[in-house]
């Protein structure tokens, strides 16, 4: 299976680091994110890959020449203004099969053949990794008087749980990209239609949208990356 990794957006929550670099090329732990991101599916076996860029596009070849030869790697210009859901239509070309499709800032040790294995169980179009929401905020919690008995600094809301990329897509679900935008257009279409599963992710997910993101990110990855899983 290939795996698409969009890696073409303007990176604007990063502004101004994103204005000579792509956001998908800034550092964690002195490695561009989309290297981290391509390391957790090649530490799983995948490693044949289609890099959909854009924004830089110039920059994302550069960094695809550094990766190891024994990779597949093709890297596609879709265009600086192309969104989300046109970024994999504009690959469509070079997928022949079922294929993964992710994010370049998402890390998260999202198990590929347990993933894989639910898609093909429910039989449907296409599968997104759903991952507890991370407050961004600090929560505390209180006695029935309003004594403050507990402060928890930006806790994971396991209640709520949001998108967390990681995908896994059958060639027809392209019969359904009703508009530009995976997240607004494609996928509300997908689960209307109910050609859309969830596979409940409960490990590490963190996604690298701000600076900051990836100076804490940098800090998580000096005591071990934990978006790689474990050798067996």
């Amino acid at each position: 299976m290939r795996a698409v990794i969009l890696c073409g957006g303007k990176g604007t929550r990063a502004h101004p680091y994103t204005e000579v670099v792509p956001k998908p090329l800034l550092h964690v732990a002195g490695e561009p994110v989309l290297a981290h991101v391509l390391a957790v599916y090649a530490a799983q076996g995948v490693t044949e890959f289609v890099l959909s860029a854009g924004y830089l596009a110039e920059r994302i070849v550069q960094f695809a020449a550094t990766l190891p030869s024994s990779w597949d790697v093709e890297v596609v210009d879709t265009g600086v203004e192309a969104n989300t859901a046109d970024r994999i239509v504009g690959v469509r070309h070079l997928l022949d099969g079922r294929f993964f499709a992710n994010y370049a800032d998402g890390l998260g040790d999202v198990d590929l053949a347990a993933l894989e294995a639910f898609h093909a169980a429910h039989g449907r179009a296409a599968t997104l990794t759903s991952v507890p929401l991370p407050s961004p905020y600090g929560t505390l919690e209180t006695d029935v008087t309003g004594q403050v008995e507990t402060f928890r600094e930006k806790p994971r809301l396991p209640d709520r749980r949001i998108n967390g990329g990681y995908f896994v897509f059958e060639p027809q679900v392209f019969d359904h990209f009703t508009g530009p935008d995976l997240e607004r257009d494609v996928l509300p279409e997908l689960g209307k239609l109910g050609e859309l599963y969830a596979y409940p992710h409960t490990g590490f997910w963190r996604s690298m949208d701000t600076y900051k993101d990836a100076q804490e990110l940098t800090e998580l990855a000096q005591e071990g990356a934990p978006w790689l899983r474990p050798t067996r």
